[in-house]
């Protein structure tokens, strides 16, 4: 484990360096494969293959011993080594096929040593499995503790699959825990956070958990510097997914988040046309290495390859967060400046300036490159946003959210199914209607239950009953019939609607040119989610839009504050906002963590804000791109202040709707041999 004092020794003014994040996931993995002397074999779980290749490559596996790589998958495992190790989550269906595997090498004769590595931690069910199986003995347990992984400078993410629904739906409260064992590391790191501050039932169990962890810690022999409040973090501000359901509901509309909505990231990679990727063999360095390649060839079927999209492609950072309507422009004014640059360099005579120009060869080629990319990437995505369904449902959500003819909504939706637009898309419009409007019509809703399962397959019941029970209950008749739970949650949309300012009537064109609020995300609503954040952490920017200040400066107010950014406040909880909270369903948390270097017990509210301090913003349930994109907004706004923002993964409606129905977009291959 890194020490507090490596971060500690860096300019508080400097960003967390999350890298340490992934040196320590690389030096973990590293440590467990040497405890394994010789060669190996490595049988690995696919879900984990993404999420491993954002903290290591091949190249490392293979210098530790590594021989072969194979899935971990049912049917027989044919091993060259004597030495296999499993890598995989704590799943009964892994650890089956594991032990059956091992039940048939005893039946060949075939000697072997087996190491199981267990993600993120070892499992009680895990070793009782193996034991009723008759193979414990035959084991060696042990867990990765994979944590935290940075997939941006400013966002580190669990890299979990099915939180959403292991949580609301399940009730399994495994990743709550994982959380709390995350956001711990992190104060090992870089001290205890100050203040801990949270919203939702599941907010407040995680807040439960870290402050337990805490109390335990000081009864036991663990040095005094792991309980000195951080002097680079002054809060932590959790959120739970189920405090705000319209965000992840609604099309995402920034670049990167309209990629995910129609293309699909999974672990920062998305698979595009080998055309678009280029050059071919250059690509394999980085995470895109660790997804284990297959024989038959099915990662790269219909001539796909993936593109890991990340900071190093500075065309990339700077469309990630436009909203879509703006990446064109953008793109045109790069083209443009590239082609001055080119017309320059043709026109270079002298030595000095043919040096200059071969010196800016290079960049220009890449920056040629990813404008090749990222062109031909939008020009995949027009086409998609001009078609009926796409367009008649951003209609029906803008509606929905100014709850304008909600009844005509409810009818739209209904000629959707007539026309067998997707399941997703009707549900997602569903579940947006019943939150926005309190639930619908109890016959209303029964008749389109029924189209629902007509249209696309009674397979979907469970799908259907799961949205419309506890806790989850997003999808409710109104009026509730009288044996519904009183717990049910009770969500105000209209109240919060102008308490938070979430539609913002901005001019349109304008919208395209200047980003006046987090809004722009979604052309006129700001997100919930974010609004609490502000509501912590610039408590300006919910009471009022920076746009009218900005007219008002420029149209001579006085009184007004002039445009640019503004700096940023202490850290105080919700104050001010108790009426706002009251209408979230949920409860409230805002924690002081004591300081043992001081006798006060408020530790740094009072703190100056003279150097520039990060508050950790964990999202528990999964967060959107679109969230990470106001989340920067936000930040780029203040003097003072940064934002590492933390999440479970990174979700969308599609993905929170296959997890509730139970499906897994994997990507893994059928065939055993990794090939490496």
């Amino acid at each position: 484990m890194a020490s507090r004092d490596l971060a500690s020794s860096e300019d508080t003014d400097t960003p967390l360096d999350t890298n340490l994040l992934k040196e320590i996931a690389r030096k973990a993995l590293v440590d467990s494969l040497n405890s394994v002397n010789g060669a190996k074999t490595l049988v690995l779980d696919p879900s984990l293959a993404g999420p491993l290749g954002l903290v290591t490559e091949v190249a490392l596996l293979k210098h530790h011993g590594v021989d072969k790589m194979f899935w971990l998958e049912a049917g027989p495992l044919t091993s060259s080594t004597s030495n296999i190790i499993y890598l995989c989550r704590p799943l009964i269906a892994h650890v089956k096929v594991i032990a059956e595997q091992i039940k048939r090498h005893a039946k060949d004769a075939a000697k072997h040593t087996y190491t199981l590595l267990l993600v993120p931690r070892v499992s009680t069910l895990v070793t009782r499995i193996l034991e009723e199986e008759g193979v414990l003995g035959d084991v060696s347990i042990s867990s990765y503790n994979l944590q935290f992984i940075p997939i941006e400078e400013d966002v580190v993410s669990l890299e979990y699959e099915s939180v959403f629904k292991d949580i609301w739906v399940d009730g399994d409260e495994t990743a709550i825990y994982d959380s709390a064992q995350a956001l711990i590391t992190l104060q090992k790191l870089y001290g205890l956070f100050p203040r801990v501050i949270g919203k939702g039932d599941k907010a407040a169990r995680l807040a439960a958990l870290l402050t337990s962890s805490l109390a335990q810690a000081r009864t036991s022999s663990a040095p005094d510097t792991l309980f000195q409040s951080s002097d680079k973090i002054d809060a932590l501000i959790v959120l739970d997914r189920r405090v705000d359901m319209i965000t992840p509901l609604l099309t995402q509309l920034t670049y990167e988040g309209l990629i995910d909505e129609l293309i699909g990231i999974k672990n920062s990679h998305v698979e595009l046309p080998t055309s678009l990727v280029s050059p071919p063999a250059a690509e394999t360095a980085g995470p895109a290495a660790a997804t284990p390649s297959t024989s038959s060839g099915t990662l790269r079927k219909e001539n796909k390859k993936k593109y890991h999209l990340s900071s190093s492609d500075t065309l990339f950072v700077e469309l990630r967060d436009l909203n879509f309507s703006a990446v064109g422009r953008r793109l045109n004014k790069v083209a443009r400046r590239l082609e001055d640059d080119y017309k320059a360099s043709r026109q270079a005579k002298t030595i000095p300036q043919l040096r200059d120009v071969v010196g800016k060869l290079g960049g220009l080629q890449s920056e040629h490159q990813a404008l090749r990319l990222h062109t031909g990437l939008s020009e995949l995505l027009v086409p998609i946003t001009r078609t009926d369904h796409f367009n008649k449902s951003l209609e029906i959500q803008q509606d929905l959210l100014a709850s304008y003819k909600v009844v005509e909504q409810i009818s739209a939706i209904e000629e959707l199914i007539a026309q067998g637009a997707e399941i997703e898309l009707i549900i997602r419009l569903l579940c947006l209607a019943s939150i926005t409007s309190g639930g619908i019509k109890t016959k209303t809703l029964e008749n389109i239950k029924r189209e629902i399962l007509q249209t696309y397959g009674y397979h979907n019941l469970p799908l259907l009953l799961s949205l419309a029970s506890p806790p989850l209950a997003i999808l409710l008749p109104n009026p509730l019939p009288a044996s519904a739970p009183a717990t049910l949650p009770k969500f105000s949309y209209t109240s919060l609607r102008k308490s938070l300012r979430l539609l913002i009537d901005d001019n349109p064109e304008a919208l395209d040119e200047i980003e006046n609020d987090i809004s722009f995300v979604y052309s006129g609503y700001a997100p919930i989610s974010i609004r609490l954040v502000q509501c912590v952490a610039q408590r300006g920017g919910v009471l009022s839009n920076p746009a009218d200040r900005d007219k008002a400066a420029r149209q001579g107010d006085n009184n007004a504050v002039p445009e640019g950014k503004v700096q940023a406040h202490a850290i105080n909880g919700w104050k001010g906002f108790e009426d706002v909270l009251a209408t979230i369903p949920g409860e409230t948390v805002d924690i002081l963590q004591p300081d043992v270097g001081r006798t006060s017990a408020s530790p740094s509210l009072g703190r100056p804000m003279e150097t520039t301090t990060t508050t950790v913003v964990f999202f528990l349930g999964g967060c959107t791109y679109t969230e990470i994109a106001a989340l920067r907004w936000v930040g780029r706004q203040n003097r003072g202040r940064r934002f590492l923002i933390a999440t479970t993964g990174i979700v969308s409606a599609s993905s929170i709707i296959d997890g509730i129905a139970g499906i897994r977009k994997t990507g893994g291959s059928s065939s055993k041999d990794a090939g490496i």
